[in-house]
């Protein structure tokens, strides 16, 4: 099976759907011509042209308003926001408007929106492109938030989302768009809300998020030569979150470690330690614990940048702590 790159993957399944779907098109900054600040539309602006893939000035609040307005009467906009951060200034539109049209017309007007862009810490990107917003609109009912940890998951979630009736919010975290994984020629989906097994194991259950599912997995191959077995679970998606597959692992395995490079208040693994603590707490041998990024802004000096989030020898020391309860 031949091996592509997350980016290439990502873009082959948005052109698939593009061929298959004309209602779909792209709107972004610097997404027609040249390609995209990090690749994801090269080569389409001349298979499919300029009233496809349309450029847009910095007015973020603007287009993502346009292409509302376009969902609801037909249309299947891709906002391709380069840095997801910029997003943020049309949160208006996102929450009152997108989030909420389905149900504000009973079903009547789908949503069929896509927004992705790139999050996430590295490459001494500074604060003002490094943010991970996923905790944020899992909250908002209406929103499907999709996190793919590698290229063969991008393509079959991208799919999905592209064939789907509701607004996704599509991240992609930056350190792993050049990261390669085998992906299929012939055509697959993966659906909303079914979480990946990565690794098997009985001692402990850790539930990693985007990159830091590489990180636990070069902890687990330390930890095999133990003879300590880890289970590793990849949610994949936000919301809808797998739960159920969580809960599984926890009744085999009594503990539970969640890694996030995002901050800890009110985040993804506070849900997921909630909900574990809510439904399985029988199953539990020790309480749940949470492996996240420091609460503070991203340093641009890449020392610095790479102490605020979590690395593999205190997923290490994170998982001998959970065994040692």
């Amino acid at each position: 099976m031949r091996e592509i790159t997350f980016t290439a993957a990502a873009r082959e399944a948005l052109s698939e759907e593009m061929e298959r779907q004309p209602e779909i098109f792209v709107v972004g900054e610097g997404i027609g011509a040249r390609g995209g600040n990090w690749g994801t539309t090269v080569g389409l602006y001349e298979k499919y042209g300029p009233m496809r893939l349309r450029d847009t000035p910095i007015v973020e609040r603007g287009f993502v308003g346009m292409c509302a307005g376009a969902a609801m009467t037909g249309s299947r906009p891709v906002i391709d926001c380069m840095f997801f951060d910029f997003i943020l200034d049309s949160m208006g539109e996102l929450i009152n408007q997108i989030a909420k049209m389905q149900y504000m017309s009973s079903g009547r007007l789908k949503m069929p929106l896509i927004l992705r862009g790139c999050i996430g810490i590295g490459g001494s990107a500074a604060t003002h492109h490094s943010g991970n917003y996923y905790p944020i609109f899992a909250h908002i009912p209406g929103f499907r938030v999709v996190l793919p940890s590698n290229a063969y998951d991008a393509k079959g979630l991208f799919k999905t989302a592209l064939c789907g009736d509701d607004p996704v919010i599509f991240l992609e975290h930056k350190s792993l768009l050049n990261t390669k994984a085998q992906v299929p020629e012939e055509e697959y989906f993966i659906p909303f809300g079914q979480a990946a097994v990565v690794r098997e194991g009985t001692s402990a259950t850790v539930v990693a998020l985007g990159t830091m599912v590489k990180k636990t997995l070069d902890a687990a191959d330390a930890l095999a030569k133990e003879n300590v077995s880890i289970e590793i679970i990849d949610p994949r998606t936000l919301a809808p979150l797998d739960i159920n597959t969580i809960l599984q692992s926890v009744h085999k395995s009594g503990r539970l470690l969640i890694v996030d490079e995002t901050f800890a208040p009110c985040g993804i693994g506070a849900e997921i330690a909630a909900q574990v603590m809510a439904q399985g707490f029988d199953d539990l041998d020790a309480p749940v614990q949470r492996l996240n990024g420091l609460h503070t802004p991203t340093p641009y000096s890449p020392s610095l940048e790479a102490a605020v989030i979590p690395n593999g020898d205190q997923i290490l020391q994170a998982i001998r702590d959970l065994l040692a309860e």
